[in-house]
């Protein structure tokens, strides 16, 4: 038990340490996963001799992510999508099949083996693919909803495979034919079953769990509804895939939708990362020493082939020229169900141990290539078709904000910033956004907002936005440190630009007006005000009066609305205690320092503290001045951070 888990540990902490190191040279995770599969593999320090006793748990992870991208779906937009499933994926996966089949025969492969190769170069990854994208924010675009189309098929035709190997390992007379036919009546019967339970059924049951709002609750059967819906297609000779799919798409048309994604993923994430590692671990340097001199020429050469056959088989179906070479790009590599049939077909005897090493190194060196190829599949695609008038509607011009004069620049494009430049549009007031999150900027481009990726903080990008000839620019991130940055940077290329600042507090007022800032807007303090105005119009108090009471409390930064008398569930957390601020009551005993003497003698303004009244027999006096004579029983309410609030309290009654 102590040795399992100490290999866990290892295995973590090269996990994370290869992570950290990728992403600091700007590489993806996916390689990360792979390279600390290889260093735990049987090839270098030996971690895991025996790889495959990881491979159900890491297959999980392939559930887990199947059934998220079912929930992107639902069977309306999967019947859509049937032409590009069930067309473009089968005319892709018999093309390329059939071309890997005619070189290995070439090669005097048996025909057995060649289909089976053959059939393994057909297949893409469907987790390399599916997790990338994700990452990239491209998952709803169309280029990559063509490669989805094709995987789907893809994963769908690895069932026949499953099916021959054991025939063709097999001494005794079995009819391919009708064991292909069982294989499709229980494929139909399944996915019925699971479409069946998926409208009726699993509706009723987030319902039920639901209502009883645990957390706890949602998240186990979020859990083991995908495991029983891959469960299911499993026991039937199915792909586990294919059942966490379905039962992903028929939730997909919930409004539990957003919720099942968020709780997955944190499973989904560490089980793929897990499968990646055990990929890296079956990487043979062996086979890729004493063979690479063909592995490498040859891993590339397959993914030129296979680019071209998607190539080919869209244009059969009339699609975009730009979305097919993407798509072609994003699935030229051999698929992780690659692995699980070459490992079925050395242990059935059909191919050679050496072969099948052979032939998953080639996959995991295509796998690595993979990350680059697609976050760079758009551009490759646009040098291949060089056509202008091929434009591609989901990705916009970049917004130029040439011409434009007297408009507003919005710094951050979240709830607020889009919030904001909707009132603009209704008034039309030009205004150009900046955002630095590529999803959001991609998303608002499609929907033709006028808006920027980049810094706001830059100079370059506050230029590009026009800045020198705008009239007033918004900051609406609630980060002050970064907004002084960006306020300093805007005065140096328009100095007379009014500035607005949204904060969630005001504890950072002063520092932002001092950096240059015209308006501060704390919004916890403004929607105190809001709500102080309606209740004293419906208590009776004229218009003109809470108007007057709001600007005199916006004047005076908000100085009636600051502190609050704490209680038993306050939680000061680490880095807010100096930015919170208390009232207290202090009642004053007869033992009490202060007694007789005056408010302005004790002198608490050194303390920085703010005295904001004073109650005695029963009555209070908001602001006493400050001659006033302490005396035994009077309550003194003080103001200021929780720290010198203790101090002050000392001072008073005990002196010092």
């Amino acid at each position: 038990m102590g040795g399992i888990f100490m290999q866990i540990v290892i295995l973590m902490i090269l996990a994370v340490l290869s992570v950290a190191f990728f992403r600091r040279i700007h590489l993806p995770p996916i390689l990360a996963y792979l390279f600390a599969g290889l260093i735990a593999g049987p090839e270098l320090i030996s971690l895991f001799p025996h790889p495959e006793d990881m491979h159900l748990l890491a297959e999980i992870g392939i559930v887990f992510l199947l059934f998220s991208l079912g929930l992107e779906f639902s069977l309306p937009k999967l019947l859509a999508m049937r032409n590009l499933v069930f067309g473009v994926g089968l005319v892709q996966m018999l093309m390329t099949m059939l071309v890997f089949s005619l070189v290995l025969l070439f090669f005097d492969f048996s025909i057995p083996i060649a289909l089976i190769i053959g059939g393994m170069f057909a297949l893409s990854s469907t987790a390399i693919v599916i997790k990338q994208v994700t990452e990239l924010g491209i998952l709803n675009n169309r280029r990559t909803q063509l490669a989805i189309s094709i995987l789907l098929f893809q994963d769908l035709a690895v069932v026949p495979f499953l099916i021959a190997i054991p025939i063709m390992a097999s001494s005794e007379h079995v009819s391919f034919v009708s064991v292909l036919l069982q294989a499709l009546l229980k494929g139909v019967f399944v996915v019925a079953l699971l479409l069946s339970i998926g409208k009726w059924v699993l509706p009723w049951i987030f319902r039920e769990v639901a209502r009883s709002r645990t957390d706890e609750l949602f998240v186990l059967t979020t859990i083991l509804i995908a495991l029983l819906a891959a469960g299911l297609t499993y026991a039937f000779g199915l792909s586990m895939a294919l059942g966490a799919f379905l039962a992903g798409m028929m939730l997909g048309e919930s409004q539990y939708k957003y919720q099942l994604e968020a709780d997955i993923r944190p499973f989904r994430d560490i089980l793929m990362g897990l499968f990646f590692v055990t990929v890296g671990m079956q990487l043979d340097l062996s086979a890729l020493a004493t063979h690479g001199v063909w592995i490498i020429p040859g891993v590339l050469a397959l993914m030129l082939v296979k680019v071209l056959l998607v190539r080919l088989a869209t244009r059969l179906f009339h699609c975009n020229p730009i979305d097919s070479w993407a798509a072609g790009f994003k699935l030229c590599q051999i698929g992780e169900f690659s692995f699980v049939i070459a490992s079925l077909a050395a242990t059935q005897g059909v191919i050679s141990s050496q072969l099948a090493s052979i032939l998953i190194s080639m996959g995991v060196v295509s796998m690595a290539i993979t990350p680059w190829l697609i976050s760079h599949s758009k551009s490759l695609a646009e040098r291949l078709v060089g056509i202008p008038e091929y434009i591609d509607s989901n990705d916009q011009e970049k917004f130029s904000s040439e011409g434009l004069a007297n408009h507003v620049v919005i710094a951050g494009f979240g709830r607020v910033g889009q919030s904001v430049a909707r009132l603009l549009k209704m008034e039309a007031i030009p205004f150009v956004a900046v955002d630095i999150d590529p999803v959001r900027v991609h998303e608002s481009l499609n929907a033709g907002e006028p808006i920027m990726f980049g810094d706001a903080c830059q100079k370059d990008i506050l230029t590009g936005a026009g800045l020198a000839q705008a009239k007033l620019m918004l900051i609406t991130f609630d980060f002050p440190d970064k907004a002084v940055l960006l306020i300093d940077a805007a005065k140096k290329i328009n100095p007379e630009i009014e500035v607005m600042v949204r904060i969630k507090r005001d504890y950072q007022l002063d520092s932002l007006y001092q950096a240059g800032a015209s308006h501060v807007v704390p919004e916890m303090q403004e929607g105190s005000l809001m709500l102080i105005s309606q209740v004293l119009h419906y208590a009776g108090v004229p218009m003109s009066r809470i108007l007057k009471r709001v600007r005199a409390e916006r004047k005076g930064r908000y100085d009636h609305l600051h502190g609050f008398y704490p209680g038993e569930t306050t939680e000061i957390s680490y880095g807010t205690e100096d930015k919170l601020e208390f009232i207290h009551a202090i009642v004053l005993n007869k033992h009490a320092s202060c007694l007789g003497k005056s408010i302005e003698e004790l002198n608490l303004s050194r303390l920085r503290i703010n005295v904001r009244g004073l109650r005695r027999a029963g009555k209070e006096a908001t602001n006493p001045d400050k001659s006033e004579i302490l005396q035994q029983g009077d309550v003194l309410i003080i103001a200021g951070k929780p720290r010198r609030v203790e101090r002050a309290e000392r001072f008073l009654l005990e002196g010092g």
